[in-house]
């Protein structure tokens, strides 16, 4: 009986084929997006930023250029991630881990406080405490499989 489902170099090929436009989509974005942020800095610089009157002001432009940063970092973690998944065929919960932070981290920056109530903050708390111990216990796993297979490919050595 013939194969229903196409041949494993098909597959794969079609998969690297994918993952790479995903790569080079996610390249164009970030480009794009910075080249956005450089004009945005620039046409802010020459208009608002010389007309800030208060601390207020201040912190609300200071703000939108640290979202707009974080956001590039986003993509580039986002790439990040796409490179390793086509390196490696997985996903590193890592990588992922870190864009969830960046990602809550920008919209941390850009929360206006007075108006946030606090259970609200409550639950931006408890997921940074929910990301960062992922991410603790997700590298401290890494580090524990690295080391246990150290130790035995050198007791493989020894015998």
């Amino acid at each position: 009986m013939k194969d229903l489902w196409p041949k494993e170099a098909f597959t794969r090929g079609f998969e690297h084929w994918v993952v790479s436009a995903v790569q080079v989509l996610l390249m164009v974005m970030i480009v794009l997006g910075l080249l956005d942020l450089v004009y945005l800095l620039f046409r802010g610089a020459r208009s608002d930023l010389l007309n800030i009157q208060t601390t207020g002001e201040l912190q609300r432009a200071m703000q939108q250029g640290f979202a707009g940063i974080l956001l590039v970092l986003i993509g580039l973690e986002l790439l990040e991630t796409v490179r390793a998944y086509l390196k490696s065929h997985r996903i590193r919960l890592e990588v992922v881990l870190i864009v969830a932070v960046i990602a809550l981290g920008r919209h941390i920056v850009e929360l206006e406080l007075e108006d946030v109530d606090g259970l609200t903050l409550v639950g931006i708390a408890a997921l940074i405490a929910a990301l960062v111990g992922g991410y603790y216990l997700a590298r401290r796993l890494r580090a524990d499989t690295a080391l246990s297979s150290t130790t035995a490919s050198r007791e493989e050595i020894k015998q």
